[in-house]
C-alpha cells in the first residue's frame, strides 16, 4: 500500500510541516537527520546503544515494503528535515508499531505530537485496530506524549526497563 502521501500539518506551536513518504533518494536526508538526533534519542528509538544509524536501517526507512511499512519525513518551512516517523504493521493488518525521531534543535515545537497523530490517522486509514510502541522507561517525554495522545502504558513482559504503550484506534484520544 503506497499512497505517495504528501501533506501539510501544523503543530500546536504553529509550526507548519510538510510530511511526505520517504523514498530511495531520501537516504542522504535521513543520514543527515540522524546525525542531528541526540545519542539518547537514538538509544530510545532503536533500544540499543548505537551511536549512528546504519545503512541497513536507513534502507529499511527509504525502501520499505509498503504492504507492511510506511516511512515518512517531516520538513520545516525552509526545507530542513526535522523528523521521521514509521508505521510497521503486522501481517494480519490489525496492529502497528510507531517510531518517531525528532531533530535535536527542533524539540518542544509539537513535532512529535503532530507526527504521532498523523501516524495514528494513517494506521486508521489502513484499518488497523491498535498502534503501539515499546519505550525505554527513561524516555519520559515520549511516554508523556503518548499518554496525552490516548495511549495506555503497561509493563513490558520480561524486561523491567521497558514499557509497552498501546492505543485502541476505535477509541478517540481523551475518551
Amino acid at each position: 500500500m503506497t499512497d505517495n502521501i504528501s501533506t501539510k500539518l501544523q503543530t500546536r506551536t504553529g509550526l507548519t510541516l510538510l510530511v511526505r513518504q520517504a523514498g530511495p533518494d531520501d537516504a542522504p536526508i535521513l543520514v543527515e537527520l540522524f546525525h542531528n538526533v541526540s545519542l539518547e534519542e537514538l538509544r530510545f528509538r532503536f533500544l540499543t546503544g548505537l551511536s549512528q544509524v546504519g545503512a541497513d536501517q536507513i534502507k529499511a526507512m527509504t525502501q520499505p515494503d509498503h504492504s507492511t511499512i510506511e516511512s515518512y519525513i517531516a520538513f520545516d518551512p525552509d526545507g530542513t528535515a526535522v523528523a521521521t516517523g514509521m508505521l510497521a504493521c503486522d501481517t494480519q493488518g490489525e496492529r502497528g508499531e510507531v517510531a518517531i525521531s525528532v531533530h535535536a534543535s527542533h524539540h518542544n515545537q509539537g513535532i512529535g505530537w503532530t507526527l504521532l497523530a498523523f501516524l495514528a490517522e494513517r494506521a486508521t486509514a489502513r484499518g488497523l485496530k491498535v498502534i503501539e510502541s515499546i519505550e525505554n522507561r527513561g524516555n519520559r517525554t515520549a511516554i508523556e506524549v503518548e499518554r496525552d495522545s490516548g495511549f495506555l502504558i503497561q509493563e513490558y513482559p520480561g524486561d523491567p526497563t521497558l514499557v509497552l504503550v498501546t492505543r485502541n484506534l476505535a477509541t478517540p484520544p481523551g475518551a
